[in-house]
């Protein structure tokens, strides 16, 4: 995102228009569920469904998923009138490039046996209905093609150089990439980071063209090079709802493993902290930056009391003045903290239009698209046939605990090793465990209402041949 760009969207001259009304437009995408669960014979995926009658969906028998990955979904309770969540996977063919002989010239893509291949599998959670998911689940791994063939060329090196020419500016350059420890990883988290960022502004623009609104959670796994790539970028839910996020967990023989964390705006805080201290006119005067240990009052005025700042992770004092008696940028503690008193968590793709109730200020500046990534050296592990990681969205895990999700894990694919669809079957298990079955393997009898899609990707034998071009 440029600084041009940030500032023509939420930085205008003048004073900001007003909201415009709502109209009915037409979605910018036909609504539909994913590709590859064409055939899979559960009937209309959008009918509606009596909560006790809901069918989990799985691809077909005689479709194959990357890796054999399981998949299986379920609508939710009629809750809302779609499926908010949306799913993709596939294989990424990445192009190498050269630079050609004249500097002029542009970047050229090789002969197809010179590619790096790798898989993709990415769950979108969306809200305000499904066009921002419909549309991340369309652009996203197109996004991220082009980011990484932009850097292949120093993925596939020994060490990736400073100047992709393979011309040195001066005899510092080798240096700055041994002194940094920069490697291939490095370049693909890069990718990522710069493929979310470009999904979000295509999603601003396609809804703000057709006159929606609304966002999508994004978790996204990437297998490249023998890694194991997740990145996560979590969901941006209005009150009442706390928000949950889709998660992705790592399950062995004697280990669970978190491989994405939950956004929320105290874990971010310093960061929000930082952009409302550069950019003081996103608080339009309502809010103040500082963070207090409660809500202050007019008796407070005068008196020292904790405070900190975008630069402090400790806590220091002040003395309270007639300014910091503003509502606080962040207010709140735990699950109940809340952004500019709106929302519950701090990143997500979409939401452009998304303003604080009442007031022109808005929100989207401060809710960022740009993931946290963790790497997974899948070739460094002793991997066991029941290794897999678990990706699902946020209706799994309201009823069930990554400690719940590894037990039913650990006892259902021991027993069902001969099933070449035991993955998907596990997934569909996963699901009905969050239906209220009082004597399933929880034995906890909660209920999901919610929309759930689950991935279950395992990571023994195809893993091992993740690395290869």
């Amino acid at each position: 995102m440029s600084a041009g760009w940030f500032r023509r969207r939420f930085l205008p001259g003048g004073p900001l228009p007003a909201p415009r009304p709502p109209r009915p437009r037409a979605s910018p995408v036909p609504y539909r569920r994913p590709r590859f669960l064409r055939g899979s014979g559960s009937g209309p995926a959008d009918a509606p469904r009596r909560p006790d009658a809901r069918p989990v969906r799985s691809p077909a028998r005689g479709r194959a998923l990357p890796w054999n990955a399981g998949y299986a979904e379920i609508i939710n309770a009629e809750k809302s009138e779609f499926n908010e969540d949306q799913a993709a996977c596939g294989q990424l063919c990445i192009g190498r490039c050269a630079f050609a002989a004249e500097e002029d010239q542009e970047w050229l893509t090789l002969c197809p046996e010179e590619l790096l291949t790798g898989h993709y599998w990415a769950l979108f959670d969306g809200h305000g209905g499904p066009a921002a998911a419909i549309l991340a689940a369309n652009t996203l791994h197109s996004c991220l093609r082009r980011q990484l063939e932009a850097v292949v060329e120093g993925m596939v090196a020994t060490r990736p150089p400073m100047h992709l020419s393979g011309h040195c500016v001066c005899p510092s350059d080798p240096h700055f990439v041994e002194e940094k420890g920069i490697r291939a990883e490095d370049l693909v988290i890069g990718a990522l980071e710069s493929a979310f960022q470009e999904c979000d502004e295509v999603i601003g623009r396609e809804l703000e063209a057709s006159g929606q609104v609304g966002g999508c959670t994004a978790l996204v796994a990437v297998s490249l090079q023998g890694k194991l790539y997740v990145a996560n970028a979590g969901d941006s839910r209005p009150l009442p709802f706390f928000g949950h996020l889709s998660r992705a967990i790592l399950v062995r023989k004697d280990e669970v493993r978190p491989l994405s964390s939950e956004f929320t705006p105290e874990t971010e805080r310093q960061r929000i902290q930082q952009l409302a201290f550069v950019y003081p006119e996103l608080l339009a005067g309502e809010f103040t930056r500082l963070e207090f240990p409660r809500r202050l009052k007019g008796d407070d005025l005068g008196q020292k009391v904790l405070f900190r700042d975008h630069h402090m992770r400790g806590w220091s004092y002040k003395c309270v003045e007639k300014s910091d008696l503003k509502y606080p940028l962040i207010h709140g503690q735990g699950r109940q903290a809340r952004l500019l008193g709106t929302l519950a968590v701090s990143r997500g793709l979409g939401d452009h239009q998304l303003r604080v109730l009442d007031t022109n200020i808005h929100l989207k500046p401060f809710l960022l698209s740009v993931p946290q990534v963790t790497v997974l050296d899948v070739d460094q592990l002793e991997l066991q046939e029941e290794d897999v990681v678990v990706m699902a969205t946020d209706g799994l895990w309201d009823v069930l605990s990554n400690e719940q999700v590894a037990r039913l894990v650990r006892s259902f694919l021991p027993g069902n090793r001969e099933d070449p669809h035991r993955f998907s079957e596990l997934a569909q298990m996963l699901i009905h465990s969050t239906q209220g079955k009082d004597d399933g393997p929880t034995g906890e009898g909660q209920v999901s209402y919610d929309d759930i899609s689950v991935f279950v990707i395992p990571l023994h034998s195809q893993g091992q041949r993740s690395g290869g071009r």
